[in-house]
């Protein structure tokens, strides 16, 4: 995607061939900066801190960060160190445990003097193949805003709810739930989208609104329980969120108040779609809400909130009162049966073990 019409991905090797570049999440939207890698600490701190985030994009930097430790100490120890290290800094999101398992199955009995290499060829591979698979995934999801706008009388924009960020800053291009909206928009067809602040860390009305302003899509920023009113009133025509971790019977984990949308939804027969890679599926578990983790995070995240002042200056501001303390749950599960369908880079398919095992035969048990 662009960024005031110069190209950008959201991870790349800079110019000297081993250090990795990527751009500060934490300082959108009020000013955008790129940083570089230079250590394996500091991709793990990178993920921790969510100055990278979205969980195609910590798999990649992940995948990034072992390679910077190939790169100074391609021993088995410091490989194993790394990536406990690393997999321990986000526990909910399955793509960064993926993407560390694929290099560390890559490294496996292959000379010390190679790995270093093999590495960053994997993390490359891992990138190269999430901008494919976002892009198919658009296109698949194409075809729900196609449809929705038909059923408009081809009369007015398409109102799609999101929830947190999906989208290219996600990822490392495209996105999943934003880059079917990227997609209508440049066909043309008339698109309008209710961006949920998501609180705590605002990562709608933070990055998805800076995103979709960027690209010149039609959008509104939401408070985040804005949208079941919406949904009462007829004003939301689908809604399209993203995963971290999707189970084999179709239940999504994503971020935190996705599953009182997914209830609204249903309440409202408005159609709730989740837009996904095959990364985000962990075929290992069932029950979303029993077996996967949630990640809990710091109470500052909820006291403290920073903004630009009428000077321009960006400032935090407590807005709890003092001794107050604050929980911080970071995702929720929407079972799947509030899932009206998974969009997939191999198409869309119902949320259930029988709609995922049709697009990825391979995984039948």
């Amino acid at each position: 995607m662009k960024v005031k019409g110069v190209p950008y991905r959201t991870i790349w090797v800079n110019d000297d061939g081993w250090s990795i570049g990527i751009i500060d999440q934490t300082k959108l939207p009020h000013a955008f900066v790129t940083t570089s890698l230079k250590t394996w600490e500091e991709a793990a701190h990178a993920i921790k801190a969510m100055i990278v985030r979205g969980a195609p994009l910590i798999g990649a930097t992940g995948a990034y960060g072992l390679a910077l430790a190939m790169r100074v100490d391609p021993s088995d120890a410091m490989l194993e160190k790394a990536y406990q290290v690393i997999n321990e800094t986000r526990p909910t999101a399955i793509n960064l445990k993926w993407a560390l398992d694929r290099v560390r199955n890559a490294l496996h009995n292959r000379p010390p003097a190679e790995r270093a290499a093999i590495s960053y060829k994997i993390a490359a591979e891992i990138c190269e193949e999430d901008v494919a698979t976002c892009s198919a995934i658009g296109d698949h999801g194409l075809t729900l805003i196609e449809e929705a706008y038909e059923k408009t009388g081809r009369k007015r924009a398409v109102n799609v709810l999101t929830h947190c960020n999906a989208g290219w800053l996600g990822c490392v291009d495209w996105g999943t739930a934003i880059a079917p909206i990227y997609k209508a928009h440049d066909k043309g067809i008339p698109v309008h989208v209710w961006v949920d602040e998501t609180r705590p860390r605002n990562q709608g009305a933070s990055l998805t609104a800076w995103e979709l302003n960027s690209h010149g899509v039609p959008h509104t920023v939401i408070v985040d329980n804005a949208g079941g009113h919406l949904m009462q009133h007829g004003k939301v025509d689908l809604c399209i969120v993203g995963t971290d971790r999707t189970t084999r019977d179709g239940d999504v984990c994503n971020k935190i108040g996705t599953y009182l949308k997914a209830l609204a939804a249903k309440d409202n027969n408005v159609p709730f779609y989740v837009a996904l890679p095959h990364s985000t599926i962990d075929w290992t578990i069932r029950d979303g809400v029993k077996e996967i983790p949630i990640e809990e995070r710091a109470q500052e995240e909820v006291i403290v909130m920073s903004g630009r002042t009428a000077t321009g200056e960006v400032v935090p501001v407590t807005i709890t009162p003092e001794g107050s303390k604050a929980a911080n749950y970071g995702f929720d599960v929407t079972p799947a049966r509030l899932v009206t369908g998974l969009v997939t880079e191999r198409g869309i398919c119902a949320a259930s073990e029988e709609g995922l095992i049709k697009l990825y035969p391979e995984f039948a048990k």
